[in-house]
């Protein structure tokens, strides 16, 4: 088995369902069978993970929890953010952006001056 991870829980996937591009190349068809009816295939190249081959209607389904997981985030964001309104832990707008433009504009000098000596 392979543990195919990208930031996300790994998945188990079978060594059959791992192929090289030549591989894929010479059995497409046959491969988009297989995925159709519910496999997923890792293609390599090189020997490392270059794409997936998955069912249409799977990646529609995976797009859909990614914008979900993406909402889910949002009210999680609002409701804290809500909390430190009731809390009063606010500061002003126009503040925070000037210490925010301040910090990036000091991290971009320190980044020149490191370029220069290097």
């Amino acid at each position: 088995m392979y543990r195919i991870h990208d930031r996300k829980p790994l998945m188990t996937i079978a060594a059959a369902d791992v192929i090289s591009l030549t591989q894929a190349r010479a059995n497409l068809s046959e491969l988009a069978d297989e995925v159709k009816a519910g496999a997923e295939k890792i293609i390599t190249k090189n020997g490392e993970s270059y794409v997936a081959l998955i069912d249409a209607e799977r990646l529609d389904y995976y797009h859909r929890l990614e914008r979900e997981r993406i909402h889910l985030l949002l009210i999680e964001d609002a409701r804290r953010g809500l909390e430190d309104i009731a809390a009063g832990r606010t500061q002003d707008a126009d503040a925070a952006i000037a210490k925010l433009q301040q910090r990036r504009a000091a991290g971009t000098a320190a980044r020149k001056a490191t370029k220069k000596r290097g």
